[in-house]
């Protein structure tokens, strides 16, 4: 029966998501993979790639893949890592015209993550230097990411969860402060190593702010061995 209790909720949620496509809404949305896979003992390949609308459905803001290679620290429950990510953006030019830019990104971060009972917390501290048509740009983003199992003791299949972060921009040159994504959803780990999750995130600009509605996969997979999930 709770496993059954559980299905219902993501299915509701992903019905409500449904729903929200059909209307005419200011409300953007991200579709976004995040993928970990094990190549040794201590090293792993993160692969993400994601799609983000201005509306809610078929009107592109931006697309891009980003990669990195990653080193645990086990003593310490952390990983550093070093990545490069390729950025296709669009901007409106005007109301009916947009323009598009390619952006290449190199970055490296510092992961630490903490569990207290049913709640898991993940400090990542990320330094972006970006190669933009005509410029050069570095920033500082810091991330805290917050966990809580609800039917379960621990993240594993079938347990259901809430989600929430925030993440903090700070530019190397003026202005300082970039931006700020403050996000609240629930998630759904359908086996050990893949888990789904939707939640709303406010992105909080110095003069505006605006809401995105995300649909995101996690998934981690150690390539060293046959995964039976």
């Amino acid at each position: 029966m709770p496993r059954l209790n559980n299905l219902f909720l993501v299915t509701a949620f992903l019905l409500c998501s449904m729903s929200l496509q059909a209307q005419d809404s200011d409300l953007g949305n991200w579709f976004a993979y995040f993928g970990s896979y094990r190549v040794a003992p201590r090293l792993s390949i993160w692969v993400e790639g994601q799609h983000r609308n201005f509306n809610f459905a078929g009107d592109l803001e931006q697309a891009f893949a980003r990669t990195a290679l990653l080193y645990d620290l086990p003593k310490a429950n952390s990983q550093i890592g070093l990545g490069y990510g390729f950025f296709y953006t669009a901007s409106f030019k005007s109301l009916d015209e947009k323009t598009y830019s390619d952006e290449h990104r190199i970055f490296q971060q510092f992961i630490t993550r903490q569990r207290f009972g049913r709640v898991y917390l993940t400090h990542r501290y990320r330094l972006e230097e970006r190669f933009l048509p005509a410029s050069f740009r570095a920033r500082f983003r810091y991330f805290l990411g917050l966990n809580l199992c609800l039917n379960k003791p621990e993240i594993t299949k079938g347990t259901l969860y809430l989600s929430a972060y925030n993440e903090l921009f700070i530019n190397a040159k003026t202005p300082i402060f970039d931006r700020d994504r403050l996000y609240g959803g629930i998630g759904y780990a359908a086996t050990p190593t893949l888990r789904f999750e939707t939640g709303l995130m406010y992105q909080l600009f110095e003069t505006r702010k605006r809401p995105q509605w995300q649909v995101l996969c996690f998934h981690n997979l150690d390539l060293r061995r046959k995964n039976t999930d």
